[in-house]
Parts: C-alpha cells; structure tokens; sequence
C-alpha cells in the first residue's frame, strides 16, 4: 500500500481522509513521520496555505505530501471568515491563534444578526506534491448551503453545527459524518485527488 504524508494532526481531519480514501492508501499524519513544529501558513489564500504546508513536508521529510486549506465563505460579510475560518474569534482578542470552534460561532452568528442573505459555502483547497510529478496538483472541493440562526447537531466539527447544505434540512453537524463524508466540501476535493492517484497507481 502506497503510503502519503496528510499535512495534519487534525484527528477529524485525518478520519474523514482515511474514511474517503478507504485502504487505497496508507494516509499518514505529521506526528506519524515526527513533525512537530507548527508550520507557518501566511498566504492570503486556501490555495496557497495548502501548497506551503505540502512543500514545508515535501522538502523537510522528503514523503509524497498532500495539504489541504478549507475556508467558510459567507455572501453577507464579503467572504469572511475565508482563511481564518479556524482563528475567526481569536482576531479580536489578544491576537492568540486558538482555534475555539464555540467561540468562532458565535462571532460569525453574532456578526450576521437582522440579515437575511445566510449564503455561504464550505470551499476546500488540497495541493499535493509527488516525487513522481514536476509540479504541484490543486483540487477543489465547494459545497454551497446557508448559516442557520442557531446551533443544531452534536456531531462534526467546527462551524458544522451552524451550516445547513442545500438540499438538506439538517446541518452538518445533524447529518452524521457517514453523510457529511459523502457530500462535504473536503470529501469532493479528496475524491478529485483519490481520482488523481488512481489513475496513476
């Protein structure tokens, strides 16, 4: 079984890619290889977050290396929380980079109170880099739904317990994570990737 380094210690993260990937390949995380450091994310982009963390472990570690960048986009305040979806709460406060999922809702519901537009999409970045390959691969993964008004749900993580996806009357976080595997913005970028390695396996 081949195996690729998944740039995370996510444990949410990594069950959702090892769920979606199934036993096609041994997915790895970074204390797995024993990284420890935090590695910096400074682009102003999920394409670009992800491809700095896949590089930082391609070229430190030397393992083929995927990273992904996920980013809640809501229509009403321009896109935010975009890249600091993770630390949305945190920027106010003492600039620590707690990543607080209660506190994170609560800013977001807060900062769309009395509005109505309650679009937003979950938009998923994976860049990989392969010893086999010259360049970089970007894959993509949107789901569109609406910012509820109230948390529901105990399963997921982070904003799942406030993101309803179109078609659904539930939220990520009511769906349970067989669904939300099938259907989450992260699942349709990694089926993109798992479609990727497959064909060249």
């Amino acid at each position: 079984m081949s195996k690729i380094v998944f740039a995370t210690n996510n444990k949410h993260k990594l069950e959702e890619i090892r769920s979606i990937l199934g036993d096609r390949f041994e997915v790895l995380s970074l204390s797995d290889i024993g990284c420890h450091e935090d590695i910096p994310e400074t682009s102003d982009t999920l394409q670009g977050n992800a491809l700095q963390k896949a590089q930082y472990v391609f070229d430190k570690y030397g393992y083929d290396c995927f990273a992904d960048d996920t980013g809640l986009e809501v229509e009403a305040i321009g896109g935010e929380p975009g890249i600091y979806s993770a630390r949305y709460a945190a920027l106010d406060g003492d600039g620590s980079q707690s990543h607080d999922s209660e506190a994170n809702m609560t800013k977001l519901l807060r900062k769309l109170e009395g509005i109505d537009n309650r679009k937003a999409q979950f938009r998923t970045v994976i860049a990989l880099l392969m010893k086999a390959t010259q360049n970089a691969e970007l894959f993509e993964g949107i789901v569109t739904g609406s910012i509820i008004r109230e948390r529901r749900g105990g399963e997921g993580f982070g904003y799942d317990p406030v993101f309803e996806p179109d078609g659904y009357d539930k939220t990520f976080a009511e769906l349970g994570n067989d669904i939300k595997n099938q259907i989450s913005h992260r699942a349709r970028a990694v089926n993109k990737l798992a479609n990727w390695l497959n064909d060249r396996s």
